[in-house]
């Protein structure tokens, strides 16, 4: 049963029982991750500064792990058709796997998840090097997607033991993004899961928007957003509604065999240096007609950012009560039309653009009817 009162508590006074620090790292399971390293790293400008495989002991997977800032991808591939990341990459295609939660004491807070209600996927365990001992455990939550939860107390080595650091320069350009602003889940029933990272893990919900809300001519869903007690994580969880043709959330669990994370925002202090430097490493963004930046002035008001600079560049811009967002989606990373990115700085803004929700609708609606599924 819901805690209500242990909610408002947390709050109002902005202390939590599960108290989560940040993300730690987000891993990606590829069906080729040799390749799809490559293909992220000259994209994003993200250095590929570690890796695990045969070469390391790890008879299981190869790793490698790609940084930028505070931003930390972790991407994995199988080395037998056995393997549950070849699994997971023959039901879902190449997309999210884990999103990783740094803690200071794996223990107890696994065992608080699990009365909680959690799914136990893996109970508290440790692995360890010369350099000392991280603690990790794991648990479920929606679709095939888990929660790894990390300990790094006792650790002073390199990320994670089995892992050789890559000290090889960078070869990629700067692209400006910083970390990981939040991350989009599609899901059949956005209640049920807003209700589990509220009872589980003591989010509290920041967004409540409804299908009037949230939609186009043709589609339309319904969007909770919740977010940790340092705002750290925050996760926006979506839901189709009912709409004329298929919505691009309902194309994604179709194309993902179920729910699962549909995009991944990266947070940047400069999204024109961003954008342009991530189009010249081959990045593509969706398209925003012209009429939308004629209506911009009057809806926005006044903002830094040449007009015709983000016309140009199809970048989109939105405002509440704490100030203003500028924001940028991309194409899928894969064939299937499943995992995708965004680009976002805020000024003020801590919402997630619903104002744009509509030109980003029109925007995908055109690629999903070149795809013949609108």
């Amino acid at each position: 049963m819901k805690n209500t009162l242990k909610n408002e508590w947390n709050v109002n006074v902005g202390v939590e029982n599960f108290p989560i620090e940040d993300i730690d790292y987000l891993e990606i399971y590829a069906g080729n991750a040799k390749q799809a390293a490559f293909y992220y790293s000259k994209l994003f400008g993200l250095q590929v500064v570690g890796y695990s495989g045969l070469e390391t002991g790890n008879r299981e997977r190869s790793s490698y792990l790609l940084e930028k800032g505070d931003i930390r991808i972790l991407i994995s591939g199988a080395y037998s058709p056995e393997s549950p990341i070849a699994e997971f990459v023959h039901t879902h295609g190449d997309g999210v796997k884990d999103i990783a939660f740094r803690v200071q004491n794996v223990e107890e807070l696994y065992d608080l998840a699990i009365k909680r209600g959690a799914t136990p996927v893996m109970q508290p365990y440790e692995i360890s090097d010369d350099f000392g001992v991280v603690k990790m455990a794991r648990v479920g939550t929606f679709g095939d997607v888990v929660h790894t939860l990390v300990e790094r107390t006792g650790y002073d080595g390199f990320f994670l033991p089995s892992f050789t650091k890559i000290d090889e320069p960078a070869n990629v350009s700067d692209t400006f993004l910083t970390r990981i602003d939040h991350l989009a889940i599609d899901v059949e029933k956005a209640d049920q899961w807003t209700e589990y990272y509220e009872n589980v893990f003591d989010f509290r919900m920041i967004q409540d928007f409804k299908k009037e809300d949230v939609s186009s001519s043709l589609s339309s869903l319904m969007l909770k957003a919740v977010q940790n007690g340092t705002e750290r994580v925050k996760l926006p969880i979506v839901e189709p509604a009912a709409g004329e043709r298929k919505s691009q959330v309902a194309e994604f669990l179709e194309y993902n065999r179920g729910a699962g994370v549909a995009h991944v925002a990266l947070l940047t202090d400069d999204i024109i240096k961003a954008v342009e430097n991530l189009q010249n490493n081959g990045f593509k963004f969706l398209s925003t007609p012209d009429a939308y930046y004629e209506a911009l002035p009057e809806r926005v008001g006044e903002i830094d950012e040449e007009l015709a600079k983000l016309n140009e560049l199809n970048i989109l811009v939105d405002r509440d009560e704490e100030g203003y967002l500028l924001q940028i989606f991309g194409y899928p990373m894969t064939d299937r039309p499943t995992l995708f990115f965004e680009i976002i700085q805020r000024k003020g803004s801590r919402g997630f653009g619903n104002g744009n929700i509509r030109a980003l609708f029109e925007a995908v609606e055109r690629e999903q009817a070149r795809r013949g599924n609108l």
